[in-house]
């Protein structure tokens, strides 16, 4: 299993599981990402942070620390 910080520009991939706790795990499931969803990478800043995502249909910019806490699985890997 893969971190969602570890994923390059131009990939689609779907979430498997948060690995946060508490309030940042929270903030993050606030935002739309949660289990199942599909979450498109459309940007990496050049020092990784932060990463420009598409989820449920808008954008989202995610620090290098909340993408790490997302545990996912490319299409291929099904």
């Amino acid at each position: 299993m893969r971190s969602l910080k570890e994923i390059g520009c131009g990939q689609t991939v779907t979430v498997k599981r948060l690995t946060g706790e508490g309030p940042v795990k929270r903030r993050i499931m606030d935002m739309g990402i949660t289990k199942g969803v599909s979450v498109y990478v459309r940007r990496v800043a050049p020092l990784g942070d932060p990463v420009e995502v598409m989820v449920r249909g808008y954008e989202l910019s995610l620090r290098k620390a909340d993408a790490e806490m997302i545990e996912v699985e490319s299409y291929e890997e099904v």
